[in-house]
């Protein structure tokens, strides 16, 4: 990780860290004891923050899990699913994914080989976003890439993803993930367009 990096960018990186990591799987005691030291302030974004810490403390790593199954994964599929694709043309696998790959082609970043699910997943970009912010990849992307990356893969239907995973039907813990997730992308939509 670059250690020039400015403040801003790194809690940029930061912040899509933690979604990489509360969407790509369920939490286990550890990352629920780091998400309950959290604290947030008063904007809509430290809100949830705040609300997703309290819940951390009260969260078993079984119902966090039984919680993650339902929401992603369910016996046919999940409440949610969280891929562009699907948010996208209302199937999985579509062209969407075809041009992420093309991107993701075009910065050197290949798909993991333990990683199973496509590419489009909400936990996998903003994994490659924390990245691409923060040179991890070896690629550190000007703020007119990352803007032109975000708007391609994120911006066109994240929000609407974050908004329904605030309001699922079986969305306790996760709730506030949805909340953190929905300000973040307003924050970064408002961000790229005050800098075009």
């Amino acid at each position: 990780m670059d250690q020039g990096l400015p403040e801003e960018e790194r809690l940029r990186a930061d912040f899509y860290a933690l979604l990489a990591n509360l969407l790509s799987g369920p939490p286990d005691q550890a990352n629920l004891d780091q998400i309950a030291a959290l604290s947030g302030d008063q904007s809509e974004l430290g809100q949830g923050i705040t609300a997703l810490a309290k819940l951390a403390k009260i969260t078993t790593p079984e119902a966090a899990e039984r919680e993650y199954n339902a929401l992603f994964i369910g016996l046919g599929r999940g409440e949610l699913l969280p891929y562009g694709s699907y948010y996208l043309t209302g199937f999985l696998n579509e062209k969407p994914l075809a041009q992420l790959r093309a991107h993701m082609d075009k910065f050197g970043i290949e798909r993991s080989d333990d990683v199973k699910e496509p590419e489009d997943h909400i936990a996998t970009l903003a994994e490659i976003m924390a990245a691409l912010i923060t040179g991890q990849h070896g690629v550190r992307l000007s703020l007119a890439d990352q803007d032109a990356f975000f708007n391609t893969h994120l911006a066109v239907w994240a929000p609407h993803f974050f908004t329904d995973l605030e309001g699922a039907e079986g969305s306790l813990f996760y709730a506030p993930v949805g909340k953190i997730g929905r300000a973040f992308m307003e924050i970064e939509i408002e961000a790229f367009r005050m800098q075009s």
